[in-house]
């Protein structure tokens, strides 16, 4: 009850300084709520595969908001505890024990827990509307989405925001329970003793986890590592780890980033400015906490950013890459009307056990193969002098039936087997597509059917059942190397694109000549030719509006998060140097000097996270290149430069802006009676 007492009473006397720890745990407490009401309104919901795709984005964001606030709100208390050590002294001279000072250390980490959770829950239940509402106006959620009561999402958000309060203070009461009373007294600010032997071990066991679980992935499943979910999530491991070896990791980047001319400060003669700059890579080299404090979120911020938009974006020209390589065709001409395509069975992952509906385009006995206006349409590309393949396909969907009666729906595709021979480029891992018949099928290895000759029991578009042997099993890859199977197998399918290529060798003059006779030819019958590559461009299975919607849906909170919480600890750990920053007055520096010293050694700070975050984004996108390198599919390097450069320049900015204002708020008061204190 004593140690209860005092920590209510340094609250009370400390709370300008514990503003920056209150602040991260209640925007983070209020940032899983947020995300917590909308998961609980949607779980409520009634709804088809959008409300499920809602469902899965809103958990994603959810637990990268609860990751995110855990990590700054750790760092925070941890450097918030770090900077009491004089006070901790006073403790242990005035009889104190090392377990009172950690009791003491933890009932104020409670207090302050509780109230900033509270808080924290209050400003969710007044967001979520905001994002549900938002949710409404870009079209992720569908129609009359609306928030909902529940009763679990604001008690488990308060008692998260406690238990990380808990669990970020409880290291650095263990290391003030340790401090000697007269080494607490110190006056240096060099952080000796920030890289512990318990820290060390934390941090490279998650980096060993981390290229464990790689490496078995890449061994075992390396499709795993193109899911939304894991590479959402891999990334957190070596941001984690990157924050425990902070001080092992900054202080090498700050020498080396300090010798640009962002540490040079241009003040007048050049001697001057090199004792400026060397002055700047000092302080963030000693200060290590401090310096892991400012970068922790910086960090933060850039690697998430650079792991999703660059796993994305990867996906993405990777299923662009694989698409381009899948056909040898020089033009493909769409016909008018073209049917959409229907909706992606996703990874295999869901099962339907009823099996698909029936076709609603006519009865059992619809016809197969093309229309009668585009079977004239192939036949008049055909009689085109100077085309060496005309391959029409149409989009259609089958339910394969597994070993235990459950079927799964997915998209294929009816192909003629010649035209799919002569145009297509499919990545042939056993049989030959040469063999598709009326009684076969071509399908990737994915769906565990990789014998040649294997029957395979399916059900058609119009519910009839039949059973096709397997003529040839593709690779696994990013994109839809798909299903194939005759018209027969595709009852009510139309044709939606047709593949045309052009006699090899002939000149381009003639095959500009025979490209107009084939835009003649398609004319009549409203079809649009297309180049290859801009049939690729318009139809590319790369990330739509929803994908990227999901990516700001799970970073947009995270960022401003970030951002604050970066304010807020380059706000209060300046403000706490202000005995410091009077010596350097009464060394001879001027007001001026000093702020801009501060402000670069902020800005190199951040620039030290912001680096670390490329590592690990690096990383990230090198483990994902592997992964499409097993899969045999193709890996180009697609570097998100503009999102990371755009968050990491905003997060240097916010550093500079903070700084600056704060070191001349700590300067307003006389040197003497500042270094005296």
């Amino acid at each position: 009850m004593r140690m209860l007492r005092i920590a209510l009473g340094s609250l009370k006397a400390r709370w300008a300084s514990l503003l920056g720890a209150f602040t991260a745990l209640a925007l983070g407490v209020a940032m899983t709520s947020v995300m917590l009401l909308g998961l609980a309104s949607a779980v409520g919901a009634p709804g088809g595969e959008e409300l499920v795709s809602l469902v899965a984005a809103l958990g994603t964001a959810g637990g990268v908001s609860a990751f995110v606030s855990a990590f700054v709100v750790a760092s925070t208390f941890s450097y918030a505890v770090a900077r009491r050590r004089r006070e901790l002294g006073l403790l242990r001279l005035a009889g104190a024990t090392p377990a009172q000072v950690r009791r003491t250390v933890l009932a104020e980490a409670l207090l302050l827990g509780a109230a900033a959770s509270a808080a924290g829950c209050a400003l969710g239940r007044l967001g979520a509307p905001v994002l549900v509402r938002w949710l409404g106006e870009v079209g992720m959620a569908p129609a009359g989405f609306a928030l909902r009561d529940a009763a679990w999402p604001l008690p488990c958000a308060f008692w998260t925001g406690l238990l990380v309060a808990l669990a970020g203070v409880a290291a650095a009461a263990r290391r003030a329970g340790r401090v000697g009373p007269l080494d607490a007294l110190r006056a240096a600010d060099l952080d000796s003793g920030a890289m512990t032997a318990g820290r060390l071990l934390w941090g490279l066991g998650l980096l060993l986890t981390a290229a464990v679980l790689t490496a078995v992935a890449l061994a075992t499943g390396p499709a795993d590592l193109l899911h939304r979910k894991t590479y959402t999530t891999r990334p957190m491991l070596l941001i984690s780890a990157c924050g425990l070896l902070a001080p092992v990791l900054t202080r090498p980047l700050v020498h080396l980033l300090g010798r640009l001319p962002l540490g040079r400060l241009r003040s007048r003669p050049a001697r001057s400015a090199a004792f400026a700059a060397r002055l700047v890579r000092g302080n963030a080299a000693a200060a290590v906490r401090r310096t892991g404090a400012v970068a922790a979120p910086v960090l933060m911020a850039v690697a998430l950013t650079g792991s999703l938009a660059g796993a994305l974006d990867t996906v993405g020209a990777a299923r662009t890459a694989e698409a381009a390589a899948r056909t040898a065709a020089d033009l493909v001409i769409v016909p008018a009307a073209a049917p959409a395509r229907p909706a992606p069975a996703g990874d295999g992952s869901t099962a339907a056990a009823e099996g698909p509906a029936p076709a609603s385009a006519g009865p059992a006995a619809a016809p197969a193969g093309p229309a009668p206006a585009t079977g004239r349409l192939v036949e008049a590309l055909r009689a085109v002098p100077g085309t060496a393949g005309v391959s029409p396909t149409a989009p259609t969907r089958l339910a394969l039936v597994e070993p235990d009666g459950t079927t799964v729906p997915t998209e294929a595709r009816a192909a003629d087997p010649a035209g799919l021979v002569a145009l297509g480029r499919l990545p042939v891992r056993a049989g030959s597509p040469a063999d598709l018949a009326d009684d076969a099928i071509v399908l990737p290895a994915e769906w565990g059917r990789t014998t040649v000759g294997e029957p395979v029991p399916v059900i058609r578009a119009d519910g009839s059942r039949t059973t096709l042997r397997v003529a040839a099993v593709l690779r696994d890859g990013v994109g839809d190397n798909g299903l194939y199977v005759t018209a027969r197998n595709a009852p009510g399918a139309r044709v939606d694109r047709i593949e045309v290529r052009l006699t090899p060798g002939t000149g381009p003059a003639q095959r500009a000549a025979t490209t107009a006779q084939l835009r003649e030819a398609a004319r009549p019958y409203g079809a649009t030719v297309l180049t290859r590559d801009g049939w690729l461009a318009a139809t590319s299975p790369s990330n739509g509006r929803i994908a990227w919607l999901r990516t700001v849906l799970v970073l947009g909170l995270a960022l401003l998060y970030t951002g604050i919480a970066l304010a807020n600890t380059l706000l209060t750990s300046t403000a706490d140097r202000r005995r410091e920053l009077a010596l350097l007055r009464l060394a001879g520096a001027t007001r001026a000097q000093v702020v801009r010293l501060v402000t670069a050694e902020s800005a190199l700070v951040a620039i030290v996270g912001a680096v670390l975050g490329c590592l690990v984004t690096a990383v990230q996108l090198g483990v994902m290149r592997a992964g499409l390198a097993a899969l045999g599919a193709p890996a180009p390097w697609t570097v998100p430069w503009r999102p990371m450069g755009a968050v990491a320049a905003a997060c240097v900015l916010v550093a500079a802006a903070c700084a600056a204002p704060a070191a001349a708020w700590a300067l307003r008061h006389r040197p003497v009676a500042a270094a005296a204190r």
